[in-house]
């Protein structure tokens, strides 16, 4: 693997397995199921992924270390954690100053404190965010699936009428849109299998609606319009049979919600005022809240994202303790009213939540320890000022993820990192192999599924060798 592609050659060659996964290399009608031997009763129907876009500093959130007020002339190599830890729900057992209420909901659920990213050299958000949805490196010779795909696929809808993924809170009109395209799609699997995307949760009854001043009769005139268009484009004269035909169905579910009454569940409006007060903070919280609306109407996988943008949101390159004073209120609250919620509805019990982000970041170290890369941060040696107080560099040694329901312990802790610089793990290390397949694992989806790409086989896991972490679950 070549490791220092920079932004354009990762786009090239992404954009070149998009296409190929058009060609006529790709399943055919004999090759529509997947290829496995093994059973597995499942422990989870549905998963919800909370995804902290940007590198969610684990020192600052839910893996507290020495906390070290700002003042200035103080050391930066001095600085492990820019807030005081408070207690959770779990004997001690700390989290950050302002993630109090996910704190208190963690009797109900586990937390990893032993991800460790992957060294794909040169770190860039979107290559690592890649390789975290798809758990493949990129480039790849095809288009590799999300994660959110190869469930849809393998379990297929639970409702018919909803949408089996659902992508909430990512935009692609903002930052790094290409780059995110690469991995938001169903690549071999086809077009059926990808992301229904809903770019603001507050006008998701729009996602599901004609657009304001179409009637329906013209609306499906339109959709007539379309498939006429289609069926004479360059995508129906080079794509195989199996990708053609994924695209009618995946129009034809399309059209099946529009005119179903589940389509309420899209509409935040009907939502009780005070629910509705309790997950407003932002587009997260309203993701949050339409992620439970859509669980309790039988979506598969939905993710809800903070967005990633560059030097925005978790992406702390400066103003890091600033930063995620903000980030905190917007995540704190929703979060744990989502457990809460899907708790007393009984949900929770066979829906797997699970909060993640691309890598962690530490003030003083770029990459791990023994496996450095190219600084992308101008970090002072003595603070003299408060934009340079926080997480700023990329730390892919330590990362933090949260785990309730679908079968996973309760009050439980995995992993451990160290308390002294660098705040690497040092029990218990879990790589994205691991973590995806604990997560098929919950859902019955065996360690050997594939399918024949190529001539070859294109497993869940790289090569199939990604194994469940069995002390994960109850």
């Amino acid at each position: 693997m070549n490791r220092t592609w920079n932004r354009r050659e990762f786009l090239q060659r992404t954009g070149a397995a998009t296409i190929a996964a058009l060609a006529a290399g790709m399943p055919t009608a004999s090759l529509l199921s997947s290829c496995s031997r093994n059973k597995i009763k499942s422990t989870a129907d549905t998963v919800i992924l909370l995804w902290m876009a940007g590198g969610m500093a684990h020192t600052d959130t839910f893996d507290p270390k020495k906390y070290t007020p700002f003042e200035k002339g103080m050391q930066a190599n001095s600085v492990l954690s820019t807030f005081k830890s408070v207690p959770t729900a779990l004997d001690g057992i700390h989290f950050s100053e302002g993630l109090e209420s996910i704190g208190s909901v963690m009797n109900l659920g586990t937390i990893i404190r032993s991800y460790v990213a992957a060294d794909l050299g040169h770190i860039l958000h979107s290559r690592h965010q890649y390789h975290w949805h798809t758990c493949y490196e990129p480039p790849q010779t095809v288009a590799a699936p999300h994660i959110g795909s190869w469930i849809a696929k393998e379990l297929g809808p639970k409702n018919p009428v909803i949408p089996a993924f659902i992508d909430i809170g990512q935009r692609f009109t903002v930052g790094e849109a290409e780059e995110l395209k690469a991995f938001h799609t169903a690549g071999f699997l086809g077009n059926e299998f990808g992301p229904f995307f809903i770019p603001d949760p507050s006008a998701g009854l729009e996602s599901v609606k004609p657009p304001v001043g179409m009637s329906y009769q013209r609306f499906e005139k339109r959709n007539q319009l379309y498939n006429e268009l289609i069926s004479k484009s360059p995508y129906n004269e080079s794509g195989s049979d199996y990708q053609k035909e994924s695209l009618k169905r995946s129009m034809e579910q399309a059209y099946r919600l529009l005119n179903s009454p589940e389509a309420k569940a899209f509409d935040l409006s009907t939502e009780p005022k005070e629910s509705y007060a309790k997950y407003n903070t932002g587009r997260f919280g309203l993701g949050c809240l339409l992620a439970r609306r859509l669980t309790e109407q039988g979506a598969r996988f939905i993710s809800v994202t903070t967005e990633y943008e560059p030097f925005k949101g978790w992406d702390t390159h400066e103003n890091g303790y600033t930063r995620l004073k903000g980030m905190k209120k917007q995540i704190d609250g929703p979060v744990s009213q989502l457990i809460k919620d899907l708790k007393q509805s009984g949900h929770l019990d066979r829906t797997l939540v699970i909060l993640a982000s691309e890598f962690s970041r530490d003030m003083m170290v770029e990459g791990r320890p023994g496996a450095k890369v190219k600084e992308q941060v101008d970090q002072p040696d003595v603070i003299h000022n408060i934009k340079h107080y926080g997480m700023h560099r990329h730390f892919t040694d330590g990362c933090s993820i949260l785990m309730f329901g679908g079968g996973i312990k309760q009050g439980f802790v995995y992993g451990k990192t160290s308390d002294e610089r660098p705040c690497k793990t040092i029990e218990k290390p879990i790589k994205i192999d691991q973590v995806h397949q604990t997560l098929y694992h919950a859902l019955g989806i065996a360690e050997d599924t594939h399918y024949v790409i190529e001539k070859r086989p294109f497993y869940t896991t790289p090569d199939g060798k990604g194994v469940a972490e069995m002390e994960l679950f109850a």
